[in-house]
């Protein structure tokens, strides 16, 4: 039976503010075909988002072109992309290090190829130029590209950089309504055996349906900021955006203005 004009406004106006897969409709028992087919054809793009490999001599002069420095290139011990996949552990270790000569700075960033090259690819330069931007009052050492990455690799990297704070910019996994989404993982004093409580994230940064590279650059200048302060990064490191910047006992809460 075929839904009223009342039912399909309904769920047209609910599908206007979620990019979720609601109110599909249905054909007898089953979808119907078009909406079958725009599934298939989503999968199939987390799919090629996953194994499409990072151009990376292109994404290269791209990330040099913003005049943070010539980006050294380093991949992690997963052979290629098959290995990576099966083997998330080799993903977190690197090959070769002997290219990263270390400093004196305060900010690494590491731009990880991660579960979706393409948010790399697509992204990566764009929300780059908007945290050099936002964190124009530290030393910024010059990036690192990583391939066959996971988010743990950077610790490894962070650490032979001599960077007080690491940011790790990775492909996060695709789903079947976003394949091009960016991560940032924050890491205070980074050092190989790093756990994930002891980062903050940023996620879901793929505009314009994501968060926007600057509202993303702004909240990791205050998760920086908050980090230095309270000399780790971490669950104790909390972010918010409305209200006053306040610290009770060991944990630093952030403030920012706008919305997240």
């Amino acid at each position: 039976m075929a839904e009223s004009a009342d039912t399909q406004a309904f769920w047209a106006q609910l599908r206007s503010t979620t990019q979720a897969r609601i109110g599909l409709g249905r054909t007898g028992n089953a979808l119907p075909s078009s909406e079958v087919l725009a599934l298939r054809a989503a999968h199939a793009a987390a799919r090629d988002a996953v194994h499409e490999p990072l151009p990376i001599d292109e994404f290269a002069a791209r990330i040099a072109g913003l005049g943070l420095g010539t980006p050294v290139t380093v991949t992690s011990r997963a052979a290629d992309r098959s290995e990576y996949l099966r083997r998330p552990d080799l993903g977190r270790l690197p090959a070769d290090l002997s290219q990263i000569t270390p400093g004196d700075f305060d900010i690494g960033i590491v731009l990880a190829d991660g579960l979706s090259p393409r948010a790399l690819t697509d992204h990566g330069a764009g929300l780059l130029a908007a945290l050099a931007t936002q964190l124009g009052d530290y030393t910024v050492a010059p990036p690192v590209i990583a391939t066959q990455a996971r988010v743990a690799l950077g610790d490894h990297i962070g650490e032979a950089m001599g960077v007080r704070t690491l940011l790790v910019v990775i492909g996060e996994r695709p789903g079947l309504t976003v394949a091009d989404s960016l991560g940032i993982y924050l890491t205070h004093a980074p050092r190989p055996g790093r756990s994930d409580a002891e980062r903050n994230c940023v996620s879901n940064i793929h505009p314009p349906d994501g968060l926007a590279y600057t509202e993303a650059a702004r909240v990791v200048a205050g998760l920086v900021a908050g980090a230095r302060e309270l000399g780790r990064s971490g669950v104790e490191l909390k972010d918010t955006s409305r209200t006053d910047a306040v610290t009770g006992g060991d944990t630093l809460v952030i403030a920012q203005e706008g919305s997240s």
